[in-house]
């Protein structure tokens, strides 16, 4: 049996005659760069995410700058994150001119931990971006409760968790600002590229919808020096489409979820993903924790199951943030979730009989590497 680690095609079939009714609109309008199906998309996501407003632009990562840009982060500030998270959040704090500084995670939700947010702010600080890695919110109260206690902004990165939960209230409606990749792998994604900032602020709204479009607010009248961020026509469309059916994809996620814990509490050695108190995990990502990582790997690549990691390296520890000066054992337990993680395959289609082979043939690697380790 084969078992991808994705399978958009699948997906794409289920809602192939609706996407292509989508695109023809957008052919017969040609409203190809913005326009009235991107303007729909982000009223429908607003109503999604419980916001007053929500704006396309062409990335996640877009979304992220240009949602601190819009916040006034600029050179000499600093923006707190975590180092367990893909580079984009760090990319987009120094593409305002602003140094990224890092807070440890927590060991079993691997979000930000809030009991060492606060010794992280300096008089430099001027928001925090709390990331909701693998699909589950970090744990917000305490968060915004420092943020307003030190008048800083928040930032939600949310893209990975389009639909997740945390004590009632939805990903990207709790800080000043939520971030939303429409990358095609995700929970709900694009045919391309694509991003939304949702917000409840009108003046950020404002802000955000001129900075992505080169900084005007009326053709060739450029009020601020922007960019050329915007969403284009097709994906808003295809967006459209594939929002109706989130809801029902993510509890078909969480059933997959279900599926593996159930068998994979029974492993030694396997630690499997925690669904925190209050919350609603959407699972972009089912990452377990394992020792010899590698070769599991390899052992299920033999067998026709392909795996991920999410995420290798902490950024603290990329080249890219050397400059920063931060060493081996600054952030023990980001380094240490980031050796162990295993991202299974996960996706609404995910049969059960697939993650029965899954779990049949990891248990069978562990098992193995056990009696291996006894003999010695």
């Amino acid at each position: 049996m084969k078992v991808p680690f994705l399978d958009l095609k699948a997906q794409y079939e289920s809602i192939k005659d609706e996407v292509a009714v989508a695109i023809q609109q957008v052919l017969d309008k040609t409203a190809f760069a913005g326009g009235p199906f991107v303007a729909q998309f982000e009223k429908e996501f607003a109503a999604f995410c419980h916001t007053q407003y929500a704006i396309g632009v062409g990335s996640g990562t877009d979304a992220l700058w240009l949602a601190l840009v819009g916040l006034g982060v600029g050179p000499g500030d600093e923006v707190i994150t975590v180092p367990d998270t893909f580079i984009a959040t760090a990319e987009a704090i120094s593409y305002c001119g602003a140094k990224p500084v890092f807070v440890d995670v927590e060991e079993k939700t691997y979000n930000m931990n809030p009991d060492m947010l606060e010794a992280a702010i300096t008089p430099r600080t001027k928001a925090i971006i709390p990331v909701h890695l693998f699909g589950q919110m970090a744990d917000m109260h305490p968060i915004m409760a420092i943020a307003r206690k030190h008048s800083l902004y928040v930032v939600e990165d949310a893209c990975q968790a389009h639909g997740a939960e945390y004590k009632g209230r939805i990903a990207g409606s709790i800080g000043d600002a939520g971030c939303f990749s429409f990358y095609p792998g995700k929970n709900l994604g694009a045919y391309g590229e694509a991003g939304v900032v949702v917000t409840d602020n009108a003046d950020l709204d404002e802000k955000i919808r001129m900075l992505r479009d080169h900084g005007q607010g009326k053709k060739y009248y450029h009020a601020m020096i922007g960019w050329n961020a915007r969403m284009d026509g097709f994906q808003g469309a295809i967006l459209s489409v594939k929002l109706k059916y989130l809801a029902t994809w993510n509890e078909a996620r969480r059933r997959n979820a279900g599926f593996y814990g159930e068998m994979l509490g029974t492993i030694d050695g396997v630690l499997i993903p925690l669904e925190s108190p209050g919350n609603k995990h959407v699972y972009h990502i089912y990452a377990i924790r394992v020792p010899n990582r590698d070769a599991l790997i390899k052992a299920l690549a033999e067998k026709d199951i392909q795996c991920g990691i999410h995420y290798p390296i902490p950024l603290h520890l990329q080249d890219a943030y050397k400059v920063l000066g931060l060493k081996q054992g600054s952030f023990p337990v980001a380094e240490k979730v980031a050796s162990e993680f295993v991202s299974l395959p996960m996706f609404p289609e995910l049969g059960q009989d697939q993650i029965e082979f899954v779990v049949r043939e990891l248990g069978s690697f562990l098992d193995g590497q056990i009696v291996r380790q006894a003999s010695h």
